[in-house]
């Protein structure tokens, strides 16, 4: 493979690749395109409109999925190993933006592009390989129904450990919609990207390559990579080497926002049980970090197999223990972290999987679904609910596979109201009648309810607002988390980091001019960040959009917190801050994008 034309901390092109012809070939990308969009989810989302692809259905043989990587990955910055995986989703039929730790992302870029666009369908079950010979497909038959772990031994056994592997599991292949795609025990997780490439019958991707990007200032690239990596260290990300992100939990059960039997409680009674204070006492635990990282907020727990009695440690984070525990009335530690371990190897995301088996739950509790043994607090409810939305042939399994939206269309009933939805995306642990912002960071968000596209729980935790009555003067704070996570997951750095800038903004900038040699200034990467939300907001738009998406359940607007009644928020209220945000956007109050606000010409670059 042929590098293209010279850029610091870019190889100036992407690589185009069609799996249905195995045709391929690298595409440029000028220097202006780079700066605008930085790269990441930025660039990817940009590659995405040139193509129409907001308009193609994500599981067509023509749509397209891109993973992109960013300026700073392969450099010495902390926490700069990371890739983006974009495509329209096929759980909310809008865009979706995952992002992954690890070594993919670093041999990634070495095959000498700054993102890989896959269209087309394989004719068989395959892996794609990419190196310096070249691209090409291999048979994956014998990898058919797999697990995440079985995959990447098999792969690594067959192709060597200088490769790098994205894989998927039996969900991505049987296109349940919220399946994932994998690395080395690390998860792109929402809105179905494994699914995507399951359709491109791509059972995985194999990269590696010696293309390395150069540095504009090298020497003092490394001097600001070591101040970085201390200040990383330091006790702005202390709660997550000592507890991961799980060390939440307590906090919000005690302020009632921890979502409880499918939204219906803000407390659960069984929290202290599932905490990871009471899982550290009785369960060993390793502490990890992700590639090129020094933050090390990784806790694996050692768990034995009920079946093999083999033992595996699994990845305990505050999402995963949430949907699959408090959500579901569970409250027994085993049995989440056993959950949790099938929706790694099956490649099922554990947000949309814990909130679907929820929503089931009070439907059959209710009456609205005939399968009784599924109910709250069942430990083995949630294991056979896991097992089933893999198997082929099983009618509740194929509901499940679908994610809480379908299946409450499916039902009907009105169950809608009460499905923990946005946009076809499952709720994440934050209750919003609790966290204002955060319930409007849940509306209008494009990828639908997610707590990593805005930070406003931040601003409903700080001293700023009151969270349970969050007012329009407020606005301005949580579109700054949203414009920090746009540069975030362009660059791309890991959100543990934010509180460790005391100008991210402006810190942004001086990294890139260390990587990239260009002067941008704080303003142009506040710019870059505006012009990369509106991208994402045009492709929704383009995929059919309305206002009426940018709304919460009726639950959560109709009934207050039970043990909280203070918190309460009507549609009204969610409105009046929907409203207000999107004029804040220079939008216009419904939310609609006036002319092109991308500065960015639609045409496919040369």
């Amino acid at each position: 493979m042929s590098a293209g034309t010279q850029l610091h901390g870019y190889h100036g092109q992407y690589l185009w690749i069609d799996v249905t012809t195995g045709a391929w070939q690298f595409r440029r990308l000028p220097a202006e395109v780079l700066r605008n969009v930085l790269g990441g989810t930025g660039l990817a989302v940009h590659l995405l409109l040139k193509d129409r692809q907001s308009q193609v259905d994500p599981f067509d043989s023509a749509a397209a999925i891109v993973f992109s990587f960013s300026p700073l990955v392969g450099s010495p910055l902390t926490t700069s190993a990371k890739f983006s995986v974009v495509s329209r989703s096929p759980l909310t039929g809008r865009l979706n933006d995952s992002l992954a730790s690890s070594g993919f992302a670093i041999a990634g870029k070495k095959v000498g592009a700054d993102a890989i666009y896959i269209t087309g369908r394989c004719s068989e079950l395959s892996v794609l390989v990419i190196d310096d010979s070249g691209v090409r497909l291999e048979a994956a038959e014998s990898l058919r129904g797999k697990t995440n772990s079985e995959t990447q031994s098999a792969l690594k056994q067959q192709f060597g450990a200088e490769y790098q592997f994205a894989t998927i599991g039996p969900a991505g292949e049987m296109g349940v919609r919220f399946a994932t795609i994998s690395h080395d025990g690390r998860h792109a997780g929402r809105g179905g990207s494994g699914a995507v490439l399951g359709s491109r019958n791509l059972k995985a991707i194999a990269v590696q390559g010696s293309h390395r990007c150069t540095w504009a200032h090298p020497e003092q690239l490394i001097e600001y990579a070591r101040d970085l990596s201390r200040r990383s260290f330091g006790p702005a990300t202390a709660k997550y080497r000592e507890l991961g992100t799980a060390s939440n939990l307590l906090t919000f059960n005690r302020l009632n926002v921890l979502p409880t039997r499918n939204f219906q409680q803000g407390h659960f009674e069984g929290a202290e049980a599932v905490s990871p204070e009471a899982i550290n006492m009785v369960r060993e635990k390793t502490r990890a970090s992700c590639a090129a990282c020094t933050i090390g907020c990784e806790h694996l727990y050692s768990i034995q197999r009920p079946e093999s009695q083999e033992t595996v440690q699994v990845r305990l984070e505050y999402e995963n223990l949430f949907a699959l525990g408090p959500l579901c009335g569970i409250d027994d530690s085993g049995t989440i972290l056993e959950a949790s371990h099938l929706c790694d190897e099956y490649g099922i995301d554990t947000i949309s999987a814990g909130g679907t088996i929820a929503f089931a739950m009070e439907c059959a509790e209710r009456g609205f679904l005939d399968h009784p043994w599924l109910r709250f607090g069942s430990k083995e409810a949630i294991l056979n609910a896991i097992h089933r939305i893999i198997q082929p042939n099983d009618a509740l399994g194929r509901m499940l596979a679908g994610g809480s939206r379908r299946m409450a269309q499916e039902i009907g009933h009105d169950t809608i109201r009460f499905a923990p939805q946005v946009k076809g995306l499952e709720i994440p642990g934050y209750d919003p009648r609790g966290l204002q912002m955060m319930a409007l960071g849940f509306a209008v968000g494009t990828r639908g309810a997610d707590h990593n596209r805005s930070g406003a729980y931040e601003i409903d935790f700080s001293e700023a607002v009151d969270r349970r009555n969050a007012s329009v003067e407020s606005i301005t704070m949580a579109i700054e988390t949203e414009d920090k996570a746009a540069i975030m997951d362009s660059l791309i750095l890991c959100k543990f980091l934010r509180r460790v800038f005391d100008n991210f903004f402006a810190e942004s900038a001086a990294m890139l001019k260390l990587v990239t040699g260009w002067n941008m200034t704080e303003s142009e990467i506040r710019s870059a960040a505006v012009r990369i939300i509106t991208m994402k907001k045009q492709f929704n738009i383009q995929s059919g959009w309305t206002p009426e998406e940018d709304t919460l359940p009726d639950r959560i607007l109709r009934q207050p917190l039970p043990e909280d009644p203070e918190s309460r928020l009507s549609s009204e209220k969610l409105q009046q801050l929907i409203t207000a945000y999107n004029l804040a956007r220079g939008w216009d109050a419904d939310g609609w994008v006036p002319g092109d606000q991308t500065g960015i010409d639609a045409a496919e670059p040369s």
